[in-house]
């Protein structure tokens, strides 16, 4: 493995460029509190094992190379992410009914499956395979065995993945007491959403080079 230094900035750099995976944390943690959040980051970085695995043993490759699967794949991956999108701004319906009262809590996200929300919009998202696919070969080389460096690169990707997710979590769960008064809850769950369509719009109209 290659230029080990600049592999674990690169990874640092991309993990805290928002995302859709920080989206879906970002709302689990708000309306779930912090158990919500980190069953999330789980359900990412179980997402995020799947893709190791499958560049390891070449299944990104023939993703890159099917049109029709990567067209498959990715049209679940957005239309997925729409269907949270849309669900959230949704929310704001019932959201709006309780901004007379200050100190009424929500409890209509209660016992959603955070974990399946992380995991399903990791996995589905092709341009993760993508991702795999072509950056980990720039730290490998080509000349020697390439499985246990790729598993390698996954592994630390992974974990670097959850350490920050952990952080960005429970900083979010202490500021929560601001963050999830109803007129707060009511902004944030207005742009959660749209981003989370913008993302699923992006992503069906991504193309495969």
């Amino acid at each position: 493995m290659d230029n080990l230094s600049f592999f674990l900035l690169m990874c640092i750099l991309l993990i805290i460029l928002p995302g859709p995976d920080t989206a879906i944390a970002t709302k689990n943690t708000l309306i779930n509190g912090r158990g919500g959040g980190l069953k999330t980051m789980l359900g990412s970085c179980c997402g995020l094992l799947i893709h190791t695995f499958a560049a390891v043993i070449g299944l990104s490759a023939i993703l890159v190379k099917s049109a029709y699967l990567f067209t498959v794949i990715k049209y679940v991956g957005a239309v997925y992410l729409c269907y949270l999108g849309v669900k959230t701004l949704w929310s704001i319906k019932n959201l709006y009914k309780q901004l007379p009262d200050e100190l009424q809590e929500s409890n209509n996200y209660t016992g959603q499956p955070c974990f399946k929300q992380g995991f399903l919009t990791n996995v589905t998202n092709p341009k993760v395979a993508v991702f795999f696919l072509t950056f980990l070969p720039q730290f490998v080389d080509g000349t020697s065995q390439t499985v246990f460096p790729f598993l390698l690169m996954g592994l630390i990707y992974t974990g670097l993945t959850a350490i920050w997710f952990v952080f960005y979590i429970y900083l979010l769960d202490k500021i929560s007491s601001f963050m999830k008064k109803p007129r707060t809850k009511l902004a944030i769950e207005g742009v959660t959403g749209t981003i989370l369509i913008a993302f699923g719009i992006k992503l069906a109209f991504e193309k495969n080079h």
